[in-house]
């Protein structure tokens, strides 16, 4: 697979060096208590590979959104707990509301080969989301190699992602990154036509590059999620109260002139769900109606997708051969939306392999999982995106008439087996 010339931490040697390793600890949290810890078992084959192979591992990461000051319900040390429990060997957190400081630098010190330690909460610094060369140069001074694995946030230049490996003398990739890596090498570069992309998530800043880029290299772009009431209110559409980006409406337009001029589709919704506000937790009941995308009430805000919008945007990637995606839409994991998965049930017969899995929130990692069949009649059921904790092949699972169907269409030889893209 290509790699895009870039060192893993299979390339290096650690034995006895000071690692600083950026992961991505950003775990949902409920009165001091992690709520799922699906991102920090993610990094866990790198913070492994790291400590067998005798690394002084330095672990950092960001929790939540302190905005540069310090906040103590958004402290690291339930991670190190967590960490610690995962790994079977103590990972000390070391308090600092500075991140760096004589203590971090004293526990450095001691630490013997393959140990861990965690720092505090980097975004407790108010240059990290500036990417402050002052505080890169600080992180710099702690290690002698720099691992990067926090995929959910390398499309950001902070000090942590970016800034500070401009001042180490060797860096590398982790497992998490070099998976993304490797597939982004393949997938864009050499893509299997038609190449359809599917894009979520609330925030069209992320994205700006990401969605020209698509336009030129695929045949079709489906926007879901938040950003799609960017893109609708661009087109005139009065959106409520719903998420917006009025910064971005311009470059929207742009877009979608730039669709037109190149001859790709670019699908929006069509209709959508709406309510009140949001689910708060997220798996909440709440009210929901659907409307169409021109007649949102100004008093709702819309949430994702409605079943119209989901009938096109399956039947649509039906035709094609690869479908690739940021996270699976937020809409997705809300526990009244499953009213809709009979349409699902119906029309996804095709794989979507995840540009972000490790971006993706856990929440939304433990809802959108592979529904798994292993016979070696016929090739592995295709993913669902409304596929819940509940393994497939268990009798009393919900979905088990439809994996039956799957394999029994494949079986027979009705049903298109798909090139297979899971992940």
């Amino acid at each position: 697979m290509a790699r895009l010339n870039k060192k893993s931490v299979d390339d290096i040697n650690v034995k006895g060096k000071r690692v600083l390793c950026r992961c991505d600890f950003n775990t949902p949290m409920k009165e001091g208590k992690i709520t799922d810890d699906n991102r920090i078992r993610a990094a866990l084959p790198t913070i492994k590979k790291l400590m067998n192979d005798g690394a002084k591992l330095i672990l950092c990461s960001h929790l939540g959104k302190p905005k540069g000051t310090v906040k103590p319900e958004l402290t690291l040390a339930p991670i190190a707990e967590r960490l610690s429990e995962l790994l079977g060997t103590e990972v000390k957190f070391v308090a600092n509301d500075a991140v760096v400081g004589d203590n971090v630098k004293e526990a450095i010190a001691a630490m013997k080969d393959g140990e861990a330690i965690l720092l505090q909460n980097t975004r407790f610094r108010p240059e990290e989301e500036k990417n402050v060369d002052a505080f890169s140069e600080e992180l710099a001074s702690l290690c002698d190699i720099f691992v990067m694995d926090a995929f959910g946030t390398a499309h950001r230049a902070h000090c942590t992602t970016a800034g500070v490996a401009k001042f180490v003398p060797e860096t590398a990739v982790g497992y998490l990154m070099l998976k993304e890596i490797e597939y982004l090498g393949n997938a864009v570069e050499d893509p299997v036509r038609p190449f359809v992309a599917v894009l979520g998530g609330a925030k069209v800043a992320d994205k700006l590059n990401v969605i020209s880029r698509l336009l030129e290299k695929c045949d079709s772009v489906i926007i879901g999620g938040g950003m799609a009431y960017t893109f609708l209110k661009a087109k005139g559409y009065e959106v409520g109260a719903s998420l917006v980006d009025d910064s971005k409406l311009d470059y929207c337009k742009e877009m979608v002139e730039k669709a037109e001029k190149l001859g790709k589709q670019l699908l929006l919704p069509v209709d959508t769900a709406v309510a009140a506000a949001f689910p708060d937790p997220i798996d909440a009941d709440i009210a929901i109606e659907y409307v169409d995308c021109d007649k949102i009430p100004a008093d709702k805000m819309g949430l994702d997708i409605g079943p119209k919008s989901m009938k096109l945007s399956l039947m649509l990637s039906r035709l094609q051969r690869l479908l690739s995606g940021t996270d699976r839409w937020a809409y997705l994991r809300i526990r009244s939306w499953l009213k809709e998965r009979s349409l699902l049930q119906r029309l996804w017969q095709r794989p979507m392999r995840s540009l972000s899995w490790a971006a993706a929130t856990p929440q939304l990692q433990s809802r959108s999982l592979v529904l798994p069949t292993r016979s070696p009649w016929y090739p592995p059921a295709v993913a669902h995106p409304w596929s819940t904790l509940r393994d497939a092949r268990c009798p009393a699972s919900p979905l088990s008439r439809t994996n039956k169907f799957i394999n029994y269409r494949y079986r027979r030889g009705t049903g298109h087996a798909p090139r297979r893209t899971l992940v």
